[in-house]
């Protein structure tokens, strides 16, 4: 786990698999505010492609590290505006 950033939330998508995973990233990132830090933690590792690709395509929002270890992948994002 990275211990670089101020984690606002933690979105916890363990046993999820796509598209919930997104979905659950997205209305968590909406409720937060400008410069805030989720921290998406899941066991799909097809969660890694998928936040991504979901963060790159979405204005607003910025992947700032993707963890693998032990089965589980860790996701930053942060709101932009």
């Amino acid at each position: 786990m990275s211990a670089d950033y101020d984690i606002t939330e933690t979105l916890d998508v363990k046993g999820q698999s796509c598209p919930m995973p997104i979905v659950k990233a997205k209305q968590a990132i909406d409720d937060l505010e400008s410069g805030d830090v989720l921290e998406v933690v899941a066991t799909d590792s097809g969660s890694m492609s998928d936040i991504r690709g979901w963060a790159e395509g979405t204005d607003g929002v910025d992947l700032l590290e993707q963890v693998e270890s032990d089965d589980l992948y860790t996701h930053y994002v942060t709101k932009t505006d």
